[in-house]
């Protein structure tokens, strides 16, 4: 983690076992690939983001938890997760000229963490303004809405937690208004109860259809 720190690049196994100045043998028994490395770094960089699990907050504040959270630690792992970002592309390049010889890095896990981030909120959501809800957070709470945001606008780190805090209350925002109108569109298309217009032939019946005294 330490030399990805300093440089910024993913070493080698190979030259992982040179600076570790252990065999090449014992570093890929541990590292079979560039993918396994990065893994086990990001595990160790976001490990404590991955296992948060605040049940006691509602769902806007349980967002808010989420970034507040995981911001920081961008900030002090910066290094690593743009590394692993790098990879990410530089192996999705390979694999589509067929030149990707070894296990590609996946990630994800972003899914699973918004996923109860945005679980208190379900019940004001239609399925698929929820389903466009998570999709739209997992754009802005990565690493990727960082870099953006530090390298192109230069933001400060407090600048950057303010814009990606009112992106995500802004999506928010937009879900449940979009659920309300939804749900209220489908109440206004139901068809209505017709009361049945009285006849002389409809009292008959009615009245023959009552039980006797």
């Amino acid at each position: 983690m330490d030399l990805i720190q300093r440089s910024g690049h993913i070493p080698s196994v190979a030259e992982l076992a040179v600076r570790s100045n252990v065999s090449r043998a014992t570093a890929y028994r541990y590292f079979p690939s560039r993918s396994a490395l990065v893994t086990t770094v990001i595990d160790a960089s976001l490990g404590p983001v991955r296992r948060l699990a605040d049940d006691s907050r509602r769902g806007r504040e349980r967002v808010h938890e989420l970034f507040k959270s995981t911001f920081p630690r961008f900030k002090e792992f910066e290094p690593q997760l743009r590394a692993a970002a790098q990879l990410a592309l530089e192996q999705w390049a390979l694999e589509r000229a067929g030149l990707l010889e070894e296990e590609p890095y996946r990630r994800g896990h972003r899914i699973r963490i918004l996923e109860h981030a945005i679980a208190p909120l379900a019940p004001d959501l239609t399925r698929p303004v929820r389903d466009r809800l998570h999709k739209a957070l997992s754009v802005i709470y990565g690493i990727e809405a960082y870099v953006i945001l530090r390298d192109i606008w230069g933001a400060g780190d407090r600048e950057l937690e303010k814009t990606v805090m009112w992106m995500g209350d802004a999506l928010i925002d937009a879900a449940l208004r979009d659920s309300a109108r939804e749900a209220g569109g489908a109440r206004r298309g139901r068809p209505e109860r017709v009361a049945p217009v009285a006849t002389p032939a409809g009292r008959l019946a009615a009245a023959a259809a009552r039980p006797r005294p």
